[in-house]
């Protein structure tokens, strides 16, 4: 496909070609229309001419008549001279009349009445005449009257089919145009479908390739066809993209190295602080110990950290060999396990309804995700409270709600609670402390298996969070589990 240089040129090339079957169809337009003006012209004036001729032919021939006639009875050779002069006016009216586009028929009979006038002008010169001549003449001058009465009718046909011209000409034009209009319309359509996907193609690709930057995606090469500008600015995102993905390699790398790097040191630390704790190298002072405390804690924390900016950058490393079939429920079981010893500790309870769904994905990605919901919850939950949670598959898809009763999510701060490093405000005893970092990596998990996080207010009007994840069911899964939910609802009753 060919493209012009520039972006506006290609558009303004879009926009003549569109243009031009309706200038076309106005031209057509105007140029029939100039046609069907002349038409009407030339046969208004032909119809106007042939009536007037033909009334002029009629007097003449009744004037003929009478003079005729008037000659028959007084002889009056004077009367022969003024019928010669109006014979001239008369032959020369019957060549108009035969100049216009009358009939075959209608021409025969108007050449047999110039020949019918010329032999009784011959009758009527003639020195002598019998009675039974005269009475003949006088019959045929009455016969040439009806015989130009005829020709007046003939002039008034005339007209008649001048008219049926122009209505039939009016409407082959007006079925013309109709088609002329629909493929006008059919045509310009098509060629502005035509150029406007030409056009959005190298949009559409661009839109895409910032999508994809924005997403953090820089395994796509970038590009972009269309106009030389449009490529050349696709040319600069690809260079964009595989700088930017230079150095999230280059950060990865750092960040890999400089978690090694902290680790070593760290894990001495933290070992001489537990091995201080354990009075090793001496009984300590409850100062001491203290002190030893503050050290294991932070060191914990660092640790912890360290950890999750780790698995923070690998969200999108999902490697094909690890995925698989995964039980949702088995998962969240195990999760509430791991987290059995921090909900003592608050005192919180867990209130489940599972169902045995299945799901493709990384086992241990998932696990992060729930881990990171149940550990999110447990933290705001108020001593003593409780818990909810619950596998099921709706849609498609399976579902994992939990729902806590602590302070809940704002409206406000809904949309940004999935963002890296964001905490929301701290509670009013400021317990609550992290790294900003777990709701991110399971956003990210989420989305990698193809589901999403989302999270609203609990619909019993009562304080708390309600987070539900969304992930795709096994393909083999989907209709099982639709039984499954059927029997364990009839069970239930």
């Amino acid at each position: 496909m060919y493209y012009p240089r520039s972006f506006l040129k290609f558009i303004l090339l879009g926009f003549l070609l569109v243009s031009l079957p309706l200038v076309y169809a106005l031209a057509e337009l105007i140029l029939s229309i100039d046609r069907l003006e002349s038409q009407g012209r030339q046969e208004v004036i032909q119809a106007a001419q042939a009536g007037r001729t033909s009334r002029l032919l009629y007097e003449q021939t009744t004037t003929l008549e009478r003079i005729a006639r008037q000659h028959l009875i007084l002889e009056d050779s004077a009367l022969l001279d003024e019928y010669a002069r109006l014979r001239q006016d008369f032959r020369h009216t019957t060549r108009q009349l035969a100049a216009l586009p009358l009939e075959p028929g209608q021409l025969v009979a108007l050449d047999q009445l110039a020949q019918q006038e010329s032999q009784l002008h011959k009758l009527l010169i003639a020195p002598q005449r019998s009675p039974e001549i005269a009475t003949q003449i006088a019959d045929g001058y009455a016969k040439l009257v009806d015989g130009a009465q005829s020709m007046l009718a003939a002039s008034n046909q005339l007209t008649q089919r001048a008219i049926d011209r122009l209505q039939e000409t009016a409407t082959q034009g007006r079925e013309k145009w109709i088609y002329v209009g629909l493929a006008t319309v059919g045509i310009a359509i098509a060629l502005a479908i035509v150029f406007a996907t030409l056009i959005a193609r190298p949009i559409r690709q661009l839109d895409l390739a910032v999508r994809r930057m924005g997403r953090a995606d820089f395994t796509h090469a970038i590009e972009v066809s269309g106009p030389q500008d449009l490529r050349y600015l696709g040319q600069r995102l690809e260079w964009l993209r595989a700088r930017l993905a230079e150095l999230e390699q280059q950060q990865t790398r750092f960040l890999r190295h400089v978690s090694h790097e902290l680790k070593t040191p760290l894990t001495a630390v933290r070992e001489g602080a537990e091995l201080l704790r354990d009075d090793v190298g001496g009984k300590l002072t409850p100062e001491q110990r203290d002190i030893v405390r503050i050290v294991r804690d932070n060191t914990l924390s660092l640790q912890k950290l360290i950890e999750n900016l780790l698995a923070y950058h690998q969200t999108r490393a999902m490697e094909p060999a690890t995925l698989g079939p995964v039980a949702l429920s088995d998962v969240v079981s195990r999760v509430i396990k791991e987290q059995k010893l921090a909900a003592l500790g608050r005192m919180v309870s867990f209130e489940t309804h599972m169902l045995p769904v299945l799901v493709v994905g990384d086992a241990e990605k998932l696990r992060t995700v729930v881990d990171n919901l149940v550990s999110n919850a447990i933290k705001y939950s108020p001593r003593s409270g409780t818990i909810r949670i619950d596998v099921a598959a709706t849609n498609g898809d399976a579902v994992l709600d939990v729902v806590d009763e602590g302070p809940g999510v704002s409206p406000e701060d809904r949309n940004r609670i999935f963002d890296s490093f964001y905490q929301g405000p701290a509670p009013a005893d400021g317990r609550i402390k992290g790294s900003g970092l777990g709701l991110a990596i399971a956003r990210e998990y989420a989305i990698a298996h193809g589901g999403r996080i989302e999270v609203t207010g609990r619909d019993d009007g009562r304080s708390g969070a309600w987070f539900k994840l969304s992930l795709p069911l096994a393909v083999h899964n989907a209709a099982s589990a639709a039984r499954d939910t059927t029997a364990l609802l009839v069970e239930g009753k």
